[in-house]
């Protein structure tokens, strides 16, 4: 398979041109508005931020996306889908509300936000993949609605997989709550007893009839459980909590498979800013100083290739003095592996070139 092209800018700046206006150039230059955008309804997958993070990406950078997209008289949204941990986008009026505190509404961005798998993260829509993990994604249904996937996406640190990047932007990111569910666990839901207070909500909500409450406790069978996560996301005191118990490895090819089943047949692109580089998730309700220096601006129709290029270009960067990786065992020349050494994000990329999502060599095109 030929090299994939990778285009990058660096955040250098002119008189004459900003970091916006080399955002438009990067992503023109690199095949974007090739794309038929004209009457297309284009989501945008971009992580918010959870309020009390600081790390997310700015939305003046989706606003160049979106102004680039009408232009061409596409029907542009930013989107992304509810989380599976307790936080504040565990639900879509939660959500919105953490979108628009952190910036992201139509006045600021020219375009609306949706949630994609609804109110309570159960609006998905299945779709059949060949993996070897999973065989029926379950995606939030309006990025399957949507004829375009554009995903723009701060690069970061990631506590379990290594790195955050275009494949977990899309594929952990487009997971409705139970896909969530499928990628995060082996296993199934379970009750915080000390903190649960019968109300039977979880009982009310399920559909299998796996819940039962006694003595003003709720308890979850297993073997009736199906892991959709409903009962997660109505628990009105948090409760009830996913095991988090899948092997990073299996975690992260399970990303790749769900990034499969939201990009294949219809067109995509992707764009990743490896601006300040946290040690961890954008999902964190704070976020700790950069790790290296802040690089640039990168951009492909490649997913696979962007995510190499961008963790290269990390791994080439000096570690910053007072950082948490500055801290950690310098074991490896693999900045992630040394922040978490129990992660391995090759992992995704290997499985994503074994489904044919990219390819891991790239050319690297500096605008």
């Amino acid at each position: 398979m030929a090299a994939s092209n990778v285009y990058y800018t660096n955040m250098r700046t002119t008189l004459t041109e900003n970091l916006l206006q080399k955002l438009e150039r990067l992503v023109k230059k690199a095949g974007m508005m090739d794309i038929d955008f004209n009457n297309k309804y284009t989501a945008i997958k971009i992580h918010f931020g959870e309020p009390g993070n600081l790390a997310y990406l700015r939305p003046n950078y989706s606003k160049v996306l979106v102004d680039l997209i009408k232009e061409q008289k596409g029907r542009v949204f930013l989107t992304d889908c509810n989380t599976l941990y307790v936080g504040r986008r565990k639900n879509a009026l939660d959500h919105l509300d953490a979108a628009y505190e952190n910036g992201y509404n139509p006045f600021a961005t020219g375009c609306h936000v949706i949630i994609a798998d609804g109110l309570k993260g159960t609006d998905e829509t299945l779709v059949p993949i060949e993996g070897e993990y999973v065989k029926e994604a379950k995606i939030g249904r309006a990025i399957m609605d949507a004829d375009i996937v554009i995903s723009l996406t701060h690069f970061k640190g990631h506590e379990a997989t290594g790195f955050g990047g275009a494949l977990k932007n899309l594929g952990m990111g487009c997971g409705s709550r139970a896909g969530k569910m499928e990628m995060h666990n082996a296993g199934k839901p379970f009750v915080h007893r000390e903190a649960c207070i019968g109300c039977g909500a979880c009982r009310r909500v399920c559909a299998h009839s796996a819940i039962t409450v006694a003595d003003r406790k709720a308890s979850i069978s297993p073997a009736q459980c199906v892991g959709c996560g409903r009962c997660i996301g109505v628990c009105p005191v948090d409760a009830v909590t996913s095991m988090y118990d899948e092997a990073n490895d299996i975690l992260n090819r399970k990303i790749a498979e769900y990034t499969l089943a939201v990009l294949k047949d219809r067109p995509s692109f992707h764009v990743s800013l490896v601006v300040d580089v946290s040690p961890n998730c954008d999902c964190h309700a704070e976020n700790d100083a950069p790790i290296v220096p802040d690089v640039g601006m990168f951009a492909s129709f490649d997913p696979v290739a962007l995510d190499m290029a961008c963790a290269d270009a990390v791994n080439r960067q000096p570690v910053l003095d007072g950082s948490f990786l500055a801290e950690q065992a310098q074991h490896s020349h693999d900045h992630f592996i040394n922040a978490h050494p129990d992660t391995n994000w090759e992992s995704c990329i290997d499985h994503a070139v074994k489904l044919g999502l990219g390819n891991k060599e790239y050319n690297l095109i500096t605008i």
